[in-house]
């Protein structure tokens, strides 16, 4: 029988990318206020310790302004980390910085809308070769508001047109 987690202790607010995965919100390393605005960087506005905060190449940082997510392609040093994909922000964001990715997490969904998530199941799985396989995207049309979804995914896909969406361990 399924087990179907209906408590829970931590939540996130979800931004989607095809590319970057929800975070652990376990791995938190650092929050502040950066430069996004040179398209691939992140320029920390305030005397930051990058190097020694213990950021770790593919962390994904979350620009909570511009709602953008990332990873960390490069430590530059103690002010700057190289990011992919390489998009901009402004000046003046606000940014949370993880280091792993959840294993899995559950949805909330505060609107209607259709879902494109890649679920927990499908991680790691490997070609006969050995290189890492695609992991296929589920999309769930009209996805009801206001629900709470018993799915264990690791990743929101941009094509989402549901809203308001929060992971939830």
């Amino acid at each position: 029988m399924a087990y179907q987690r209906l408590q829970v202790s931590e939540g996130l607010a979800v931004i989607p990318s095809d590319t970057v995965p929800i975070p652990d919100p376990a791995t938190k390393v650092l929050t502040g206020q950066a430069d996004f605005s040179v398209a691939g960087v992140l320029t920390d506005t305030a005397p930051t310790a990058f190097t020694t905060a213990g950021i770790q190449t593919n962390a994904i940082v979350y620009n909570i302004t511009a709602g953008i997510a990332y990873f960390v392609t490069a430590v530059t040093d103690d002010l700057n980390l190289a990011l992919s994909p390489s998009s901009a922000g402004s000046s003046t964001d606000e940014y949370v910085i993880y280091n792993a990715p959840t294993k899995a997490c559950t949805l909330y969904l505060g609107g209607t809308g259709s879902l494109v998530v890649e679920m927990a199941s499908n991680r790691d799985q490997y070609l006969a070769d050995g290189s890492a396989q695609p992991a296929p995207s589920l999309t769930f049309i009209a996805a009801p508001g206001s629900a709470f979804l018993p799915l264990l995914v690791t990743k929101v896909g941009v094509a989402t047109t549901a809203t308001n969406i929060v992971a939830l361990w």
